[in-house]
């Protein structure tokens, strides 16, 4: 049995109403919000980034998983926004967490599923031999340009993943990728945000890899909709994640639970990865998880997990995802969110 030993999330207080960005911009509230289906997204603040998202949601994990961190085998840290262009974010996790200097770490990016691809890679190391206990982290802090439609969604958080094969809380019965070169979104080096394909983002680039990667696994699995009691999928706004199931046959009580992109928006690397944290904090055990995840480039990574009795053992020992969304949340006024993320920029 290989899976996930432990788990945990870390989401910023802070939050921006989709209101508060309209007003600044002219634009129309009420359609942002009925259309994309989030009223609001959270902010990290100056002294968050990628690494001390990852270090908390680690930590949290760890608290579950109940392992010597100097155990840990592999460190690997999936998110597009390194703090540092030429140095590890996975190093600095390794090392806060005590797993160094026996491990191996590597950072990795494919936009809004680096995070699956630690996973991915985790679960197989773990699978091989190789190693005892792999960490996989996705962490973002997203970025969208001033006025675009991506600043509305684009937000902030982690969500980590112990993998071994001792007390397992969600074994892992089955893996598949679905890839292809699908340009929807890219940014270059220099550029402080994004740039996307608009509706071109949609059908050919997230519905198709989506569905493609969770047919397949299905197949692999032997499997239909109504085997599983929950399904996680990459939610870069409210409506995408529910069209999709949709479209392969779920129903919407399967579909993981619309408050978290609601109130979260899209943590890009972190986003199908804390879906999953939020649902194994009320999964049971026997319920079998479907998890697909999507990266713009483009590819979607699919995993089915079984949740196992040793789940009622260990959420309880961090902070429960809904807490971590709903405990104190501070409102900024756009003034101070642009500050936060450094929109306001000097000329050279």
């Amino acid at each position: 049995m290989v899976g996930i030993i432990g788990y945990g999330a870390c989401i910023p207080r802070n939050r921006i109403k989709v209101e508060e960005i309209a007003k600044v911009w002219g634009a129309d509230a009420p359609s942002y919000r009925k259309g994309l289906l989030v009223e609001e997204k959270s902010v990290p603040s100056p002294d968050q980034d990628t690494i001390t998202l990852s270090v908390e949601a680690s930590k949290n994990a760890l608290k579950r998983a109940r392992i010597d961190p100097r155990e840990i085998g592999a460190v690997y840290v999936g998110s597009e926004s390194h703090p540092y262009a030429v140095k590890p974010t996975g190093t600095v996790v390794a090392e806060a967490l005590g797993a160094t200097p026996d491990v191996h770490t590597a950072d990795l990016e494919f936009a809004c599923k680096a995070g699956t691809e630690g996973m991915f890679i985790a679960l197989g190391l773990v699978k091989a031999g190789d190693v005892k206990y792999a960490l996989a982290v996705g962490a973002d802090t997203s970025q969208g340009a001033p006025g675009d439609a991506l600043e509305y969604t684009a937000a902030a958080g982690a969500a980590a993943f112990l993998i071994g094969r001792d007390a397992v809380v969600a074994e892992c019965l089955e893996t598949h990728s679905f890839t292809t070169d699908t340009p929807d979104f890219w940014r270059r080096e220099y550029q402080y945000y994004p740039e996307h394909g608009g509706r071109f983002t949609g059908e050919p680039a997230y519905f198709k890899h989506i569905t493609g990667a969770a047919k397949a696994i299905m197949a692999k699995a032997g499997a239909v909709p109504a085997d599983f009691q929950y399904v996680v999928f990459h939610q870069p706004n409210g409506k995408f994640p529910y069209r999709v199931g949709e479209i392969l046959g779920f129903k919407k009580p399967q579909i993981d639970p619309g408050w978290l992109v609601n109130k979260l928006g899209n943590t890009y690397s972190g986003s199908s990865p804390i879906g999953l944290t939020a649902t194994l904090d009320i999964a049971k055990p026997g319920d079998r998880i479907l998890l697909v995840s999507y990266g713009s480039g483009a590819g979607s990574d699919a995993f089915i997990f079984n949740v196992t009795a040793e789940i009622d053992e260990v959420r309880d020992l961090a902070p429960k995802t809904r807490y971590l969304l709903e405990k104190d949340p501070v409102y900024l006024d756009y003034g101070t969110y642009a500050k936060f993320r450094r929109k306001i920029r000097k000329a050279e």
